[in-house]
């Protein structure tokens, strides 16, 4: 993240640009990873940082100094608690560290079980 720089919600490209290596490379991963996951999935900047939402809020990262931050609401870091016990955490986030290989297959897990999780809860809704 860029300090003192406010993103506006359709500058997803801007803020990854401007992340420094290795981060920069990271979050285009994710972001591919998500965008093939949930295609219909809308892409924004939320807290200030790239989110996605898909039946409501669905995950958000950021690029920090040392780790890539990933966010993806309490119950899909609760569903995972075993694989993400391995990675630095507080509460709702996760650490995954720049100089570690990037877990793409717990992310894609993640958030094809948020996707799933976020559909289910709108059924409900309707019903």
């Amino acid at each position: 993240m860029i300090k003192g720089y406010t993103y506006k919600p359709d500058e997803v490209d801007l803020y990854i640009e401007n992340a420094a290596e290795p981060a920069r490379a990271r979050l285009k991963k994710i972001r591919q990873t998500i965008k093939k996951l949930v295609p219909d999935a809308e892409e924004l900047i939320s807290y200030q940082m790239p989110a996605f939402k898909f039946h409501g809020p669905l995950v958000y990262y950021a690029a920090f100094p040392k780790h890539i931050g990933f966010y993806a609401t309490p119950t899909g870091h609760e569903e995972f608690k075993k694989e993400l016990s391995v990675y630095k955490q507080g509460k709702g986030s996760v650490q995954f560290p720049l100089d570690e290989p990037l877990p793409i297959e717990l992310i894609s897990k993640i958030v094809k079980f948020r996707a799933k999780e976020n559909v289910a809860k709108e059924k409900k809704k309707k019903n």
